[in-house]
């Protein structure tokens, strides 16, 4: 069954934005959201430039990252009130600890549309390296170990019946790294999703050799998440954060993923995005690449609970985090429907 499907049986539309996230935060309340430069991180923007959080009383300022784990750490310290990304091991340990509460769903991959891509170097391809079969006993690049790039890989692993520690994780630290890695032949594969993916593999150097999506289904791969102090002690924030947030999403989905708004909503979505995606580069050469990464984001900001845990699960096997951490230590629930 089709993500959107499942979430269609469990959200009932308007009806959940309006009894969920009803309440708004007090007049021009300020808030820090931490972001990265993803079209997977749209919903923000758009809630931003449309004016959803103005309209919902809060007063956002952006604070962009290059990975997962500093995000997480930022929330944890009050730095940043806001994430959107996926679960690290750093995002779990500071759960443990009382610091941090996963609160929502984000991107997901979606049967029938484009989702995170596995590529390799041309060197590493030219050598053998054809399929995700033919990881075993090469390197793979992740931003750091922990991360969702490193629990993909294993994915991978499991399914294709070799042992995980027969892919070589090499942690770069920032994307940016990752893709000069790979483009050079210093990493055999990596992960990412399409609006990266696609144009990497556009180059000379690099070659496409397999989806995520065929090693984890219905993949939750990035959650929204806040200080478990705002979960506690300032749940209407959170609320109209959420609300906010999902008038985005909503907005994002209608215009590149089911493509119901029209052409002409489409064009104005792009050229939104390029504001904060690919802003270095001329529109005509970004837009693609921004239509490209139009995977969906989670309607409502509905949480599959049973990906989240699958990910726990293998964070605990890879003993990344404490044995004891729970599923209700990582996620707080009340905030949105779950499936």
């Amino acid at each position: 069954m089709k993500v959107r499907g499942i979430l269609s049986g469990v959200l009932m539309g308007a009806a959940v934005l309006t009894g969920t996230f009803a309440t708004t935060a007090s007049a021009e309340e300020k808030i820090t959201v931490g972001a990265l430069r993803f079209t997977s991180h749209a919903a923000n923007f758009v809630a931003f430039e449309k004016g959803y959080f103005k309209d919902a009383g809060l007063d956002v300022e952006f604070k962009f990252f290059q990975a997962a784990q500093p995000m997480a750490l930022a929330i944890a310290s009050g730095d940043v009130d806001f994430g959107l990304t996926a679960i690290s091991g750093g995002l779990i340990s500071l759960a443990d600890k009382g610091a941090v509460k996963v609160i929502g769903g984000a991107l997901q991959e979606e049967d029938g549309i484009d989702g995170q891509m596995i590529l390799a170097s041309k060197a590493a391809y030219d050598a053998g390296l054809k399929t995700p079969a033919d990881l075993k006993g090469k390197s793979f690049g992740v931003t750091t170990a922990g991360s969702s790039f490193h629990y993909m890989a294993h994915k991978i692993a499991d399914k294709e019946g070799f042992d995980r520690k027969d892919i070589k994780i090499r942690p770069l630290q920032k994307v940016g790294a990752v893709i000069g890695a790979l483009k050079s032949g210093q990493i055999d594969a990596w992960s990412i999703v399409p609006h990266i993916a696609k144009g990497l593999a556009k180059s000379p150097q690099v070659e496409m050799i397999g989806k995520v999506s065929d090693y984890v289904p219905n993949y939750q791969v990035t959650t929204v998440f806040t200080s478990t102090k705002n979960t506690s002690n300032n749940p209407e924030l959170v609320k109209t954060f959420l609300g906010a947030y999902s008038k985005g999403a909503a907005d994002f989905n209608a215009a590149l993923v089911d493509k119901s708004a029209g052409d002409a909503a489409a064009e104005d979505m792009v050229k939104l995005i390029h504001k904060y995606v690919y802003a270095d580069r001329p529109y005509e050469k970004a837009a693609p690449s921004i239509r490209n990464g139009a995977m969906r984001l989670n309607e409502g900001a509905a949480l599959n609970m049973a990906s989240v845990e699958d990910q726990l699960n293998w964070f605990k096997s890879e003993k990344l985090v404490p044995a004891g951490v729970t599923l209700d230590k990582l996620v707080d629930a009340k905030f949105v429907e779950t499936f």
